[in-house]
């Protein structure tokens, strides 16, 4: 479990029992919101960081080695450090070193980091599910293994470059890489995303999340027997100092808030399968705070420390969206099932458990 900086009288006051539920879902639907954009901060894996031209630090320790002091301190992962300090961009008192330097306290640190690369956002002709289109927006069934926007390693194959092969022009409100984009999923969790096609679409739909108006239900695979039937985790998310691709619970006080509802569906031998809803939307939240009451997504492969099922990425599938349209103001609302992988993974457990 993520090391939060909470002890456990804290943790346990960060989960409660019980939750409104509405007819169908057995949850709040009106209260679902979006797992948000949290701007150039992470990409769909959490592991993309855009740093200032540079930076500078002052060790506080003695004899730690500077890759490590710098991976803990900074922005980026420890490879990201070594990388860095290979092609000369990091400095201590004002001479190069290696990544094993040990550091005294009171060493100035700086690190200078390169332009990132440029990525050039084209069409591509990728099928899309597609469940609704019209004039303003764009619904699609995400496949699992997708990113949805281009990041620095993944440049191509993702769904901004398929929509643009499809349609050709997209909101601009979310700049050159994210055309249309108001919310966003993790690569390897499939689902229903609602794309803009126009400004005044993207505002909408923006305003909607923000309202907490938009319909959004997931459904999971997770480890163990989760507790109670339902509940909330109340417990605020902000990235783990020690491992910078990953968020964490973190205390009170810090991070930002988070909650998110749950519903047992079904319990099956060493796993639960899960309904949830996002009451806010924080980067990796579902996959960190079902991580942090000890039940992780299975297959996660930030969060859960073994797979298995072999799924080889998060059991997460966004399930349900509604919204209402941004022009005729109709109420929709969207379903599909989830991917081969996630339902094969659930009918072996079944069969499990009908053999015990």
């Amino acid at each position: 479990m993520p090391n939060s900086g909470m002890d456990e009288e804290d943790k346990a006051g960060a989960v409660s029992e019980g939750g409104a539920s509405d007819e169908g879902s057995g949850m709040d639907a009106g209260a679902e919101t979006a797992e948000m954009d949290e701007g150039a901060e992470t990409d769909e894996d959490g592991g993309a960081f855009t740093a200032p031209a540079m930076e500078r630090f002052t060790a506080e320790t003695d004899g730690e080695r500077v890759d490590r002091y710098m991976a803990a301190v900074g922005a980026w992962s420890r490879a990201s450090v070594q990388r860095l300090i290979a092609e000369g961009c990091v400095t201590v008192d004002g001479h190069a070193v290696r990544a094993s330097a040990r550091l005294r306290v009171g060493q100035a640190i700086c690190v200078t980091v390169p332009d990132p690369e440029s990525i050039d956002v084209a069409p591509e002709d990728i099928p899309l599910d597609i469940r609704f289109e019209d004039d303003d927006l764009i619904v699609v069934n995400k496949p699992r293994g997708m990113v949805v926007h281009p990041s620095p390693g993944h440049a191509r194959g993702t769904l901004v470059g398929a929509l643009l092969g499809h349609i050709g022009g997209l909101s601009s409100i979310g700049g050159a890489l994210r055309p249309g984009i108001v919310h966003r999923i993790d690569k390897d969790t499939s689902g229903l995303l609602v794309v803009a096609k126009t400004d005044l679409a993207h505002l909408s739909l923006s305003e909607q999340l923000r309202e907490h108006t938009v319909t959004r239900i997931y459904e999971a695979i997770v480890h163990g027997n989760v507790g109670p039937d339902r509940g909330q985790i109340d417990a605020p998310i902000g990235r783990d100092p020690h491992k910078r691709q990953q968020m964490t619970v973190v205390p009170q006080g810090s991070g930002r808030a988070a909650v998110t509802h749950f519903q047992v569906l079904e319990r099956l031998p060493n796993f639960s399968y899960v309904e949830l809803r996002l009451e806010t939307g924080r980067t990796h939240q579902i996959r960190v705070h079902m991580s942090y009451i000890g039940h992780p997504v299975a297959g996660d492969p930030l969060y859960a420390t073994r797979d298995p099922l072999r799924l080889r990425g998060q059991a997460l599938h966004a399930r349900t969206l509604g919204f209402t349209h941004p022009r005729t103001l109709a109420r929709l609302t969207f379903h599909s099932d989830p991917p081969d992988v996630f339902t094969h993974a659930l009918a072996e457990l079944r069969r499990l458990a009908q053999s015990i």
